[in-house]
Formats: structure tokens, C-alpha cells, sequence
């Protein structure tokens, strides 16, 4: 997909700076980052030791802003690579004057760099990117290779909640979480005619069900044995 320029984007970073953690983007290879970097100490970020939430692929903030409104005890970082999509995110939170909300403009892949292991508590993939297409299977926010990588980040009881439009994606994953190290519940094919309470409706959400699209969503948590 893709995003259109956004005027005056380092302006409009620059005012929302307090709400961007700050993060080198590394350029090397993936197999040295653990050489040149160490995790963000997110207790500085925060000044709490509240319960850790990741949004992958935040978009433009709208599930990420009420899950702070409705969440005051954790804090929630937002995590998106596209810098016009993250600053409106931003100034959405800003707006909002959300003290547990802040945003990382990264790519998953290196997330277990930056963030400290067995320290995240959810992790919320709200309509990633299907890449529906077999040979694009890599990519997907629930293939095997990241699978790993939340594995090494999620606290021992920690959860991961799905939600997409995409009944390729959706199949996909199930088979994905299942086969490494996570257990399912939660699982509907049709999230708005289910009996799952308080759901938070994204952007994309609202879109497909003008649409008449159904939701798919589950949850996987990490077998205990994990």
C-alpha cells in the first residue's frame, strides 16, 4: 500500500517529540544488532513499572489512543515504520493528552533488540498488511520468523490478540500460532455477531464494516511449556 507525503513532516515530528521514543534506526545486518544496541529502558520513558502493551502497525492511532484512555495503569507503546502515518498517530495522542501513550517509529523485525525480553504483556497485530500472494509469506506479522521474536518479548502470561479482514492471513495464522508455541482462544470468524466485549474499533475496522465485511479475531497466549 501505499502512503501519500504529508506536508511538513519534520515540523510536525519535531512537536510531538516528547510522545517519539527515541531510537537509533540501525542499517546494519540483523544478525549484528545485538552487537551495536541494547534495549530502550522504557522505565525512564515511563517513570512507572506498570504492564507493557505493544500496538504493531499503529497506524494512524485510533485503537491505540482509546486502549490508553481505557487503560490509565499501562503503559502502550505504539510501534509503526511509516513516518507520515506515525506523526498523525502522534498528534492524535497529544491531542488526547494520554500520559502512558508513546510511539516508536521501527520495524518489527527489530523489535527484540530494542525491547527488553519477558517484558511485554500484550501485543495487539490490529489489520497488518496480508501480503496475500504464497511467496510473501515471510512477511506476515504471524509468520514463524516474527512468532520468534514476540516469543523472546512476551512476559511467561503474556497474549497476543489478532484481528484482520483477511481470510488468508487469518488461516494462516492460526496455523502459524499453533505450530510454535501458542494456544488459541477467542477465535471468530465474524468478531461483531460474537459475544467477545470490548472491542476497540480501528480506522480500518469501521471501513470494512461499512463494507459488510466480516472481523476475524483470536487470541494466542504462550503454552506454559514455551
Amino acid at each position: 500500500m501505499r502512503f501519500r507525503k504529508i506536508k511538513h513532516l519534520e515540523a510536525r515530528r519535531n512537536k510531538c517529540e516528547e510522545l517519539r521514543i527515541d531510537c537509533p534506526l540501525p542499517d546494519f545486518d540483523l544478525r549484528n544488532l545485538d552487537e551495536h544496541y541494547s534495549p530502550i529502558d522504557l522505565k525512564k520513558v515511563f517513570k512507572n513499572n506498570n504492564p507493557l502493551v505493544l500496538e504493531i502497525g499503529c497506524g494512524k492511532g485510533q485503537f491505540a489512543c482509546e486502549y490508553a484512555k481505557q487503560n490509565p495503569d499501562k503503559n502502550i507503546i505504539g510501534i509503526e515504520c511509516v513516518p507520515g502515518v506515525l506523526v498523525k498517530a502522534c498528534e492524535k495522542a497529544k491531542e488526547a493528552e494520554l500520559q502512558n501513550l508513546r510511539f516508536l517509529e521501527m520495524k518489527a523485525e527489530y523489535l527484540s533488540i530494542f525491547i527488553e525480553k519477558n517484558s511485554v504483556s500484550e501485543i495487539y497485530l490490529n489489520f497488518s498488511t496480508p501480503f496475500p500472494k504464497y511467496k510473501q509469506r515471510k512477511h506476515r506479522l504471524t509468520s514463524p520468523e516474527f512468532l520468534k521474536i514476540y516469543k523472546q518479548i512476551l512476559i511467561p502470561n503474556g497474549f497476543i490478540v489478532q484481528k484482520t479482514d483477511s481470510a488468508v492471513l487469518f488461516e494462516f495464522s492460526i496455523e502459524s500460532f499453533s505450530q510454535n508455541g501458542f494456544e488459541l482462544g477467542e477465535v471468530t470468524l465474524d468478531l461483531h455477531n460474537s459475544r467477545i466485549e470490548g472491542n476497540i474499533e480501528t480506522e480500518y475496522e469501521q471501513r470494512f464494516l461499512a463494507e459488510g465485511l466480516p472481523i476475524y479475531r483470536l487470541k494466542a497466549s504462550l503454552k506454559k511449556s514455551s
